[in-house]
């Protein structure tokens, strides 16, 4: 990297390689330069609250600026969630590997696919399902700010935070097409085979919800979110040395047979553009 796109990277990450940039790409950084905006205001809200201190003003009490310290936070806690996405479209988050940048850009290339699809993306698709229940609970609950004079709503926050990992794993595998499409062409049954791990995980959380509705809704009248989680289905059975649970043996037949089924599609279309 030379000295100007050294000083456009540390400015501007977002320009750098824009024109290999995918659709999924340019939407991603589209998103997190509009969010960007909210440090102007988080710095307005801060200085504010440290004038307010200064003058007495925001001391504990009936009349305490208990709602602008949770504002700061709700700002803070958006701006960095959605920073996620950008930093990880425009490659500006921080590497603990020391080897990567003398690697070739095909071997990058490999390295980037593997921690994206392998590790990062089934970890993004865990904490959507973990705080799908968090919005939900919080939701029902009416939360609020513990302070009377807080801001309350909580649940708002806490949906964003779900829908900030959908955002987050639609950057990754932006991403992970740019640099799948560097190596080969990304056929879609290439691109769910490659992001098996990935794939899988999404099939097997999609297979266990519709699993736990159906048993939910034939279920009689009265039973419990408990009692449908003991029911047969989510047990385990024995395979040779292992105990596997049949939602995810189900998962594995359903990822593979997906596979299968885009292989065919994407041979079909294949064809029909040679002809």
């Amino acid at each position: 990297m030379d000295t100007k796109e050294a000083v456009v990277a540390i400015s501007d990450p977002g320009e750098v390689d824009k024109d290999q940039h995918n659709r999924g790409d340019r939407l991603s950084i589209g998103i997190s330069n509009f969010f960007a905006w909210i440090f102007p205001i988080l710095m307005v809200a801060i200085c504010s609250q440290v004038v307010l201190r200064t003058l007495g003003r925001a001391e504990i009490g009936p009349g305490n600026q208990a709602w602008l310290d949770d504002f700061q936070w709700w700002l803070y806690g958006a701006a960095v969630l959605v920073g996620i996405g950008y930093a990880i479209t425009t490659n500006s988050h921080v590497r603990v590997d020391i080897f990567y940048d003398n690697f070739s850009k095909n071997k990058q290339h490999r390295i980037d696919i593997i921690a994206l699809t392998w590790f990062f993306l089934p970890f993004v698709i865990l904490c959507w399902d973990v705080t799908l229940t968090y919005a939900i609970s919080s939701i029902v609950a009416d939360e609020g700010s513990d302070s009377p004079n807080g801001l309350h709503n909580l649940w708002i926050l806490k949906i964003f935070m779900n829908l900030s990992f959908v955002l987050m794993g639609f950057a990754a595998w932006a991403v992970y097409i740019r640099r799948l499409s560097e190596l080969t062409y990304p056929n879609l049954w290439k691109q769910l085979l490659v992001a098996f791990p990935s794939t899988m995980f999404a099939i097997n959380l999609c297979t266990y919800y519709a699993i736990w509705w159906i048993v939910y809704l034939t279920s009689p009248e009265g039973t419990t979110s408990r009692e449908v989680g003991r029911h047969s289905m989510f047990d385990k059975f024995e395979f040779l040395f292992w105990e596997i649970k049949y939602t995810i043996a189900i998962s594995l037949v359903a990822t593979i047979v997906v596979i299968g089924l885009t292989r065919l599609l994407d041979r079909g279309r294949d064809a029909d553009i040679i002809r």
